[in-house]
């Protein structure tokens, strides 16, 4: 074990060492002319001063919530139910926050200086082009994944040398304690991610907005014309928004997928493996580590010969290879560190039906992506649905895209249901979780596809900006039209995994907070399942809104450029392009706080002033209700901007062609207007507020714990042979009891069942103090030491006075 835990951040180094590789390629890429560097450069520039005034207010956030989160970490709780946790929760988040923020840095720093060289690249051939955009999003797609497993690996060693003393059971409290504290890594991973993806996209869909409708609708002119005032800001948003917020974003995900199979992880009695029982805990890790290397050999796919070659093929091949390697390599590495049997809460399973669960998640996250890519893709029936209804107007158009986006929720969610329903036959709860971290085990290769989009979408704005040759604008919108779809599949893969892990959280959660089931038909918890239903749509409301006001600001910003600089149409005038990057960016800060302060707040309020039942009733509705919409809002929006994008090499509608600037076409763009904040602002940040929530309830759980809720209690502390220790190492013994019968029996109907099962004095005591709530042997020792201790002076430095005198009379 001592080896293998150590491989884990070194998989993590390998990744980002191979990212670095690859970052210096994309560099040493020719950059074009003069002009082309001029306008990367004030892409770079403006992305980089949004990135600086976001980061500026979010460290105050970050301070701020650590304090209280070390406050909290101080907690001790009660004998009975003491609180596991410390004051280093607040050095966990922070590093969560930091690595965060970072991974979506790297990913925009590469981007700006990708899109350029894309763009000149496209001067000589389509397979170049590719070439480059996609090393661009690899580099970020290996930075976030390396980052990831290096951070979360690093800290859990860390953490397990400081709280966990040698030979303590692997489902003991020092363990407990250890995760619990890594769950801050998550919370500051996930707390950042919502922030830049919200802001991020608000930025990005202002700008887009007001570019769309003063540039395309009123004055006639593309989108990414260099006279047009937003066109700046528009590409500036595609990097902070679609790559700096896609990869905090996909880094929070891709960290509570890992945390919440490694919470579930140390209930698993897997006494029988070979690494004293942590090998549940250590499987999602090494299998996110070596999903890395899996990534990397799936990359080498990634590539066509000629104008010809198919693109989405390309990337495709890349993405199945690298998921295929994963599903063979994952059963040696399952069959090697799992023992034959294992068991969770009851319900025992396999090491083969673990690997089953594994297989599940990719398959899972396969089909999701094959679904979104019909429902969104150029030439399938759903966009040309959207298409023939631009034919008869704008309404017409709009009514076609909702549709799609509803229809578009069925098949993905049934397909869901159906992995965690038979991830859950396989292997219980842990099974739903590992069935998460295998979907998310190829994270790198989904985000180097995600990625490889924007900056595509980047490079044709250059293109265009530029006034380059007809048939180099005419590779990058074949990069880009890919790219529309491949965003959208990532946003249909985001969105499962958040799903499968946040019901992953909810359980981690059920069992720490101490509550057996939540009962839906308790008044007060189904009211908590109505309000987590309803939160998704406020949620959505607010950064749909936020959108619009800011997108007003903007079109107002590029009309009266229009109106007062005399000469801008005529390419006499420059216009003031900072101007409409200062409106994105204030804006998007300003905005992107109620939502975020919902999404952090609310469990707080709900956990502490209606207990955890009711809270666990929110989440359920958050869920349920937050899945949904992110399919609907991504893929609605996804589809509306294909349909769009179809009319720039002509549709049929009704035997007659229509082109660019015609009525149909216009119909289309209205559409692609009103789908932008869906599929870039409030779609894609449904998946970061249900895990948000989830991990915020999970952090308060041990605060919000029931008086009494036996069999969770006894769940984390009894099941499965963990035996608790006293000073002089005694073991717990519950004799022959049936702990399911006798924590619900009155204190009588205990002595009576222990008697009928013979059981000791000592072990009918010992059931009678848990029946009570108290810890072992009725002694706040128990509650605290569990170190076997060999004489009183040990006894005294690990457990207190109290602990050392029972040790001193039973030594006597």
């Amino acid at each position: 074990m001592t080896n293998l835990i150590y491989l884990i951040p070194a998989l993590g180094v390998v990744g980002l060492l191979v990212m670095a590789v690859k970052r210096a390629w994309v560099i040493k890429q020719d950059a074009g002319d003069a002009k082309m560097q001029e306008l990367a450069g004030y892409i770079a520039d403006g992305a980089m001063a949004f990135l600086k005034a976001e980061w500026k207010v979010l460290s105050y956030f970050v301070v701020i919530a650590s304090i209280l989160l070390a406050w909290s970490g101080m907690a001790k709780g009660t004998p009975e139910h003491p609180i596991h946790s410390s004051p280093i929760i607040a050095i966990s988040f922070i590093i969560g926050a930091v690595f965060s923020a970072t991974a979506g840095y790297i990913g925009m720093s590469v981007a700006t200086k990708a899109n350029v060289r894309t763009t000149q690249a496209a001067r000589t051939s389509l397979a170049q082009a590719l070439k480059v955009s996609f090393t661009g999003g690899s580099v970020m797609g290996l930075g976030v994944a390396g980052l990831a497993v290096m951070g979360l690996g690093g800290l859990f060693i860390v953490l397990y040398k400081y709280f966990v003393p040698e030979g303590a059971l692997a489902t003991g409290m020092e363990m407990r304690k250890a995760i619990e504290v890594l769950a801050g890594f998550s919370l500051g991973a996930e707390s950042i991610a919502l922030f830049a993806r919200v802001g991020g996209e608000i930025y990005t869909k202002a700008a887009d907005v007001g570019a769309d409708l003063v540039g395309k609708v009123e004055a006639g002119i593309p989108e990414d014309d260099v006279r047009n005032p937003a066109t700046i800001a528009d590409n500036v948003g595609d990097n902070v928004g679609d790559v700096a917020g896609m990869g905090a974003d996909l880094f929070g995900s891709y960290v509570a997928t890992i945390l919440a199979t490694m919470v579930l992880g140390q209930e698993v009695d897997a006494s029988g493996d070979n690494f004293g029982g942590l090998s549940p805990i250590l499987l999602p890790m090494l299998i996110a580590g070596l999903g890395i290397i899996f990534s990397i050999i799936g990359m080498l796919f990634v590539k066509i010969k000629d104008e010809k070659g198919n693109v989405q093929a390309a990337l495709n091949m890349g993405n199945y290879s690298s998921i295929v390697i994963t599903g063979i390599v994952s059963y040696f590495l399952v069959m090697w560190m799992l023992p034959d049997n294992l068991s969770i809460r009851g319900e025992e399973f396999t090491n083969m039906q673990v690997y089953y669960s594994i297989l599940l998640g990719l398959v899972v996250g396969t089909l999701m992506s094959i679904i979104t890519e019909y429902y969104t893709a150029m030439g399938k029936r759903p966009v040309l649905s959207i298409v023939k209804q631009s034919g008869t107007g704008h309404a017409t158009n709009i009514i076609g895209g909702l549709s799609v986006g509803m229809e578009s929720t069925v098949a993905p969610t049934l397909v869901l249901a159906a992995g965690i329903y038979g991830s859950y036959e396989f292997a219980g709860l842990y099974g739903v979780a590992i069935a998460a971290a295998g979907m998310m085990a190829t994270t790198a290769m989904q985000l180097a596809i995600d990625a490889f989009g924007p900056i595509a979408d980047n490079a044709g704005g250059i293109a265009e900006m530029s006034q380059l040759p007809e048939e180099v604008r005419g590779r990058t919108d074949n990069l880009d039209a890919v790219g529309n779809t491949t965003a959208a599949t990532g946003k249909g893969f985001a969105i499962a995994s958040a799903a499968l892990t946040s019901l992953a959280l909810f359980a981690a959660f059920v069992g720490i907070a101490g509550i057996d089931s939540i009962d839906i038909y308790k008044a007060n918890v189904l009211a908590g399942l109505f309000v987590g239903g309803m939160i998704p749509f406020i949620f959505s409301s607010l950064a749909i809104a936020a959108v619009g006001r800011a997108a007003m600001d903007m079109v107002n910003e590029v009309r009266r450029q229009f109106r007062e600089i005399p000469g801008i149409m005529e390419y006499k005038a420059k216009p003031e392009y900072e101007k409409c990057v200062a409106i994105s960016t204030k804006a998007s800060i300003r905005e992107m706080m109620l939502p975020g302060a919902i999404a952090l707040i609310t469990p707080l309020i709900v956990g502490f002033a209606f207990g955890p039942e009711v809270l666990g009733g929110l989440l359920a509705g958050v869920t349920v209700s937050g899945v949904l919409m992110g399919m609907f809002q991504s893929n609605a929006g996804g589809a509306w901007d294909n349909a769009k994008k179809s009319f720039e090499k002509g549709v049929l509608i009704n035997g007659e062609m229509f082109y660019k600037k015609s009525e149909p076409h216009k119909a289309s763009v209205t559409g692609d207007t009103v789908g932008d904040p869906f599929k870039d602002t409030s779609g894609p940040s449904m998946n970061i507020l249900i895990k948000l929530m989830s991990i915020v309830s999970l952090i308060i759980a041990p605060h919000i714990h029931v008086e009494g809720g036996m069999k969770a209690d006894r769940a984390m502390l009894l099941m499965h042979g963990q035996k608790m220790e006293c000073c002089d190492g005694d073991k717990m013994d519950m004799g022959n009891c049936d702990m399911d019968k006798y924590m619900s029996m009155s204190q009588t109907q205990c002595e009576a069942y222990c008697d009928s099962m013979k059981c000791t004095p000592a072990q009918k005591q010992n059931c009678l103090n848990v029946l009570k709530g108290h810890n072992i042997k009725n002694s706040d020792c128990m509650a605290t030491c569990n170190h076997g201790c060999k004489s009183t002076e040990e006894c005294m430095k690990q457990c207190g006075e109290k602990c050392a005198k029972e040790h001193v009379t039973k030594a006597n």
